[in-house]
């Protein structure tokens, strides 16, 4: 698909099909990125209890390096959509190559003070004496090839923005598949245990940069991608903090919150620490895959809501809801039904491991049922530009809400106040979540009946004036 015919698309194509179109290439992107999360926890856990508590350890730092991509990615993702929408493509190029190239150069940065200061952040991360070697070993590596991962990840964001979805799928699909089959080769074929688990990470993130690169150089891209359309205006910067800090703030929120998990575990031991790493990733293979169809929506959303396209991005909301919270739902259902199968997944048949994952899992994915209403209202948010949603949403589940609950939870329950804080954050998630989405659709439906004028027979404030 050309350039031209992403835009048509997205300004034309039936709402289902079109969704279908952005939505299903990077929910399947990112599920196959959630997938090879759990087979590289596969693979690390056939090491032992403590290597698998050690990349338990390093997830949440992984997570905070990618952070600096989703803020200038995200950020930029969601304007560019409104400036497509808008038919605003030059500024919206400005727009896409200074959010890359920033992003590579604080990402180089952050690296670089991690790297200096790596012994003293894994302790700060909740490390044990028989984990911390383990994670040294991992991070040293992970750490260091991170600059590759946030060029894709910034890339995949503004990729997924300009409508290039199906680029974006190839690209994750290509770096998990390396992944999974390079962790085993790595890591028993070679003998290098979490170096091997490193490594094979590093090369399949290469590989993925290597696509990009080459998706830019054959200029399928509606932007440039060069240094030349850098543009260091206030207008630019505003509108990617915007929503890119709400965004950082989720990220940032997520590490903190799987931080703190491992803190609050630890005194339980390393098998606390190994099970709440594991059902940690269980059920962000299910985050995955929903955000990954939210991501697909942002553009749809983002475009249409420039092109004032109203009545399009009702329906658009209103049948992402529903799906999303179908395939939730879904996941729930098969998670309770089977927690301990799951978790035997990860363990070499340590018991502790699978009776607390599996109570675990148990009582942590039942909020999840709601987390496909929450996606979507956060994308949809951010698309739009409204920040204060996009804040609330980010940062409350995994922060406002979180952080003091598991830190007052477990003095008072113990592991089960470890196991009980994720859900307990999220009620107070959906509850807010549920206020913000009424707003959402009243200032939409708002918008609408001004757009169309309120003598239009088919609006829903000349049917109130008219009654």
């Amino acid at each position: 698909m050309n350039k031209e015919e992403r835009i048509t698309m997205l300004r034309e194509a039936p709402i289902p099909q079109l969704l279908l179109k952005m939505g299903l290439p990077t929910m399947i992107g990112m599920l196959v990125t959630g997938i090879y999360n759990l087979v590289d926890a596969y693979f690390v856990g056939g090491l032992g209890t403590s290597q698998m508590g050690a990349i338990s350890i390093a997830f949440p730092l992984g997570q905070a390096i990618v952070g600096i991509a989703v803020m200038f990615g995200g950020g930029a993702a969601a304007y560019i959509s409104r400036l497509l929408g808008e038919r605003k493509n030059e500024e919206a190029s400005h727009v896409a190559s200074t959010a890359l190239y920033l992003s590579l150069s604080v990402g180089t940065v952050v690296i670089i003070f991690l790297l200096c200061f790596l012994d003293k952040v894994i302790w700060g991360l909740g490390a044990t004496e028989t984990i911390f070697p383990y994670v040294k070993q991992y991070a040293m590596i992970y750490v260091a090839s991170s600059i590759f991962n946030i060029f894709n990840v910034t890339m995949n964001n503004i990729a997924s923005s300009e409508g290039a979805v199906k680029v974006s799928m190839t690209a994750m699909i290509l770096g998990a598949g390396l992944n999974v089959i390079l962790d085993p080769v790595c890591i028993y074929g070679l003998h290098m245990g979490m170096i091997g688990a490193a490594s094979a990470t590093a090369v399949a993130q290469i590989i993925t940069s290597i696509m990009y690169l080459s998706y830019i150089a054959k200029k399928k891209s509606i932007f440039n991608f060069s240094p030349k359309e850098i543009r260091f205006e206030s207008k630019i910067f505003r509108e990617i903090f915007k929503i890119g800090i709400a965004v950082l703030v989720f990220q940032l929120s997520t590490s903190v919150a799987i931080s703190l998990t491992n803190m609050t575990a630890q005194p339980y031991g390393d098998a606390a620490i190994a099970a709440m790493g594991i059902v940690t990733r269980v059920i962000t293979m299910g985050i995955y895959a929903v955000f990954g169809f939210a991501k697909g929506f942002q553009p749809v959303a983002g475009y249409n809501y420039g092109a004032r396209q109203y009545e399009r991005l009702q329906s658009a909301t209103k049948i992402a809801v529903k799906w999303t919270t179908f395939f939730c739902i879904l996941m729930t259902l098969f998670m309770i039904l089977l927690p301990q199968p799951v978790i035997s997944l990860f363990t070499t048949n340590d018991a502790s491991v699978i009776k607390i994952g599996s109570l675990a899992l148990r009582i942590n994915i039942i909020t999840f049922t709601f987390y496909g209403m929450e996606a979507i209202y956060s994308m949809l948010s951010l698309a739009l530009g409204k920040a204060l949603g996009g804040w609330v949403l980010s940062a409350g589940r995994q922060a406002v809400f979180f952080i003091p609950v598991i830190l007052i939870l477990p003095k008072f329950m113990g592991l089960n106040g470890v196991i009980a804080a994720q859900p307990v954050a999220d009620i107070i998630t959906i509850i807010i979540m549920g206020i913000l989405a009424a707003k959402l659709n009243g200032e939409i439906k708002q918008k609408a009946c001004t757009f169309v004028g309120r003598d239009d027979p088919s609006c829903c404030l000349y049917k109130t004036l008219r009654d």
